[in-house]
């Protein structure tokens, strides 16, 4: 008899919450230097106790930005570290004002993509003004389950690992 294939994300570690959380926590510890971010946010299956989440969802808002470089390169890091264990990342970033200005893009550098689905391409360098795809309701934006930095606020229960890994003081020696 054969079984029906199941699915969603197939990670290809044990515990793809742990790596996705060590990911996003180096992520939140590099955005937090950037000059133009305001506020990093959890959202998505991460911050709930689902126990095979498909990706890493983070929200960052952003002051008036000309120069996002950093923040991209943080970026494409965190989406790196998951999709090397078969899951994803986005950032998804919002102006001070709690519009939805887009993702980071996962290109390095800016050029026209058959792949891509930015709108105004290159209009900031590193965003994937991508608002005709992705939509973030006003209450997401306003009240994220988790603010990560500057300040931690906590809106929903936090599963246990977000705790300890994310907004426990790190151990000495790490």
């Amino acid at each position: 008899m054969r079984r029906k294939r199941a699915y969603g994300p197939a990670p290809s570690v044990g515990d793809p919450r742990r790596v996705l959380l060590l990911a996003v926590r180096s992520f939140v510890r590099t955005a937090a230097g950037c000059a133009a971010v305001k506020r990093i946010a959890l959202v998505g299956s991460l911050a709930t106790i689902k126990a095979i989440p498909k990706d890493a969802d983070v929200l960052v808002t952003i002051g008036r930005a000309t120069d996002l470089t950093e923040l991209a390169r943080a970026g494409r890091r965190l989406k790196g570290q998951a999709q090397a264990i078969n899951l994803g990342a986005d950032i998804f970033l919002i102006d001070q004002n709690g519009h939805y200005l887009g993702r980071i893009c996962h290109y390095r550098e800016c050029h026209f993509r058959v792949a891509c689905h930015a709108r105004h391409c290159g209009e900031i360098d590193h965003l994937n003004n991508d608002l005709d795809v992705v939509t973030l309701s006003d209450e997401l934006i306003a009240a994220p389950p988790l603010d990560l930095w500057p300040t931690v606020i906590r809106r929903s229960a936090v599963p246990p690992d977000v705790e300890t890994l994310l907004l426990a003081e790190p151990e000495t020696g790490e």
